[in-house]
């Protein structure tokens, strides 16, 4: 009985813990959107070691008259320090939509151009005269396909998670 009740309190703390991360990650997040700094990389280092730089691109509109502002995040956390990278997909009030998840740091978008998000090859392996550019005017694509070399790239998903 005494091992569930220790068992219940750990999970209660990993749980009120995650909530209290997830919380002041997504104030931080609109904090960036509404200082509206298109370009600037904002870095935020934590007490448990993880740093997340977020850097707002600007806004993208449809054809249909939807606006969304376009944020990229590039979390590096644990032990090895590993990196998660998002492009985060907001509407014109700050409310989250979603976001693509991205292998590479080097894959996220470098800036927004006519309306489309740019992605400029920068790893070595891939062909660095090869651009994508991301089309909303249909609204937000499901899924695209980063450009690395020739035929090769990746194919990148839309999550509302």
């Amino acid at each position: 009985m005494t091992k569930r009740i220790v068992l219940l309190f750990a999970l209660l703390f990993i749980v009120e813990y995650t909530y209290a991360q997830t919380a002041k990650s997504n104030n931080i997040r609109l904090h960036v959107l509404r200082l509206n700094k298109i370009g600037k990389t904002y870095t935020l280092n934590t007490e448990d070691s993880t740093v997340t730089e977020l850097r707002y691109l600007g806004k993208i509109s449809t054809s249909k008259g939807k606006t969304y502002k376009i944020l990229t995040s590039v979390w590096i956390w644990g032990i090895s320090h590993r990196a998660t990278n998002r492009i985060l997909v907001y509407t014109a009030n700050n409310r989250y939509v979603g976001n693509y998840y991205l292998t590479l740091s080097t894959d996220l978008p470098d800036c927004i151009m006519d309306n489309k998000l740019v992605f400029r090859n920068k790893e070595p392996d891939c062909d660095s005269r090869l651009t994508t550019y991301l089309d909303f005017n249909n609204d937000i694509p499901k899924k695209f396909f980063r450009k690395c070399r020739g035929e090769r790239g990746d194919i990148y998903t839309f999550s509302k998670d």
